[in-house]
């Protein structure tokens, strides 16, 4: 697993770190079951603190993604296959909203977006 965390950004070191472990889960990368860097392994290797990468793992484990067993350390959540599936939809209206308002924008209509939408889906 792969993090790359930056100062240089508006966003919060924690927030990075939540959003890229959040993203790999989402994209297949990381799978139901799989282990997490423990706190420390991690916070050492980003150069950071503890403190930041619990703050994290407390977010994930918030959000469902994670489960956290004492003394075993974080895992990628087996039960909640439901809900990765709901932030993935919120993540798809999110662009079709952006697509909608370029559309309208730009004076293209519905059946002709939904056509270019049907096109690009079945496309190989």
């Amino acid at each position: 697993m792969e993090i790359i965390v930056s100062n240089k950004t508006s966003r919060p070191l924690y927030e990075q770190i939540s959003t890229q472990i959040r993203t790999q889960i989402m994209n297949g990368g990381l799978k139901a079951g799989d282990a997490l860097p423990s706190i420390r392994s991690l916070a050492k290797s980003l150069q950071i603190s503890v403190l930041t990468v619990q703050k994290a793992y407390d977010l994930l484990q918030e959000d469902g993604f994670i489960e956290t067993t004492a003394g075993k350390g974080c895992y990628v959540s087996v039960q909640n296959q439901d809900f990765y599936l709901e932030e993935l939809q919120k993540k798809i209206e999110g662009c079709f909203n952006e697509a909608i308002a370029t559309a309208r924008t730009g004076g293209i209509s519905l059946d002709k977006l939904i056509r270019l939408l049907t096109l690009l889906y079945e496309e190989d």
